[in-house]
């Protein structure tokens, strides 16, 4: 059916792979058959990688409450063997052009040959990013593929682009940074027309490095997307702009600080509120509101950071992602190919 995606996922990368990957594919099937219709379906999960590893952890991830609560969704979940594994510390170029056999060159074959539309991985990002660029290559016109990750703000959240594909970039790539983060917001969010604000150190048009001060006049010139000028870092965890555009020295700064901050403050507040008993009293009535609150800020419920710009979609999820972050990925497979985002970007693309 149209409306169902396959989605081909990298089940040897990031730091709890094996398990908390097969997990979160099982999470997806089974969340994905409860919504239904309505809501896009997955027509099938490959977990490509070493079959004799995600063999024993999809029996065990078959045990589960909700697998069996709908256990007809595990028929969606196929195993693609692959001897290798890029690690991520090898050379990402290197590691494409001689593990040909490897869960993160296979699954992205799988998608350039259209047997998959989706690629998911929590594995090395270098070698994802050059897969993506080599292996499923970009849409014709698109300078560069940034990554573009939405990130938790007061008002619910932001996208970041770029926040780690391209160190350097053209101003002229930054503006269609902007426009095809602006489709993407649209169709995720709902939002007619998303605001755009370039990253920048003052709200004042003249502020600025190069890059920027090149940037500004161009973005302001476009008229179909929604830009309201600069965001200073004070700015962005306020929820003031809904797409943050940037380069990905900038990007992968923000969103660092941001799972920095992020850790500290949790840390910081659980050593105050079990200093002694009478914190620990409170925090017994305050944590229900705590919890909720905090949950807000969790960058794992917004799954990962899709590839823009690419023949195929592409995304990376952190390293360190357990199943619910790795099944929230696979879900916005599912609504990028539901919103067909993809033929979107490349149409704004070929308007202007």
């Amino acid at each position: 059916m149209a409306n169902e995606v396959r989605v081909a996922v990298d089940a040897m990368g990031g730091d709890n792979a094996p398990g908390e990957i097969v997990k979160g594919a099982v999470d997806a099937v089974c969340e994905a058959a409860r919504e239904g219709e309505a809501k896009g379906r997955i027509g099938k999960i490959f977990l490509v990688g070493r079959s004799n590893l995600i063999e024993p952890e999809l029996a065990r991830a078959a045990e589960s409450e909700e697998a069996r609560r709908t256990p007809s969704a595990l028929s969606l979940i196929e195993i693609v063997n692959a001897k290798e594994v890029i690690e991520m510390a090898e050379p990402p170029v290197n590691a494409i052009m001689t593990k040909r056999d490897s869960s993160i060159v296979k699954a992205m074959q799988m998608v350039r040959a259209g047997d998959a539309d989706a690629y998911v991985s929590a594995g090395s990002t270098g070698a994802t990013l050059v897969g993506g660029q080599t292996i499923i290559g970009r849409v014709k016109g698109v300078e560069r593929a940034p990554l573009a990750p939405f990130i938790p703000t007061e008002k619910g959240a932001s996208l970041l682009i770029d926040c780690g594909a391209n160190v350097d970039a053209r101003a002229s790539a930054l503006v269609q940074f902007a426009r095809m983060g602006s489709v993407y917001f649209r169709n995720s969010c709902g939002v007619e027309k998303p605001t755009v604000a370039i990253v920048n150190i003052g709200a004042e048009e003249e502020k600025g490095n190069a890059l920027v001060k090149e940037t500004f006049p161009l973005l302001k010139a476009c008229c179909d997307i929604n830009f309201i000028g600069s965001a200073e870092a004070r700015d962005i965890h306020a929820g003031t702009v809904d797409g943050l555009v940037c380069e990905a020295f900038t990007g992968n700064v923000i969103l660092k600080m941001y799972e920095g901050v992020g850790r500290t403050a949790l840390h910081m507040l659980k050593k105050g509120l079990t200093k002694n008993v009478r914190s620990k009293l409170g925090a017994a009535l305050a944590m229900p509101s705590l919890k909720e609150s905090l949950g807000m800020f969790d960058l794992s419920k917004y799954g990962g950071a899709p590839m823009l710009g690419l023949k195929g979609l592409v995304v990376k999820t952190h390293g360190s992602a357990k199943a619910a972050e790795v099944k929230n990925s696979i879900m916005q497979c599912v609504t990028f190919h539901r919103m067909d985002i993809g033929k979107q970007i490349e149409e704004c693309l070929h308007d202007i």
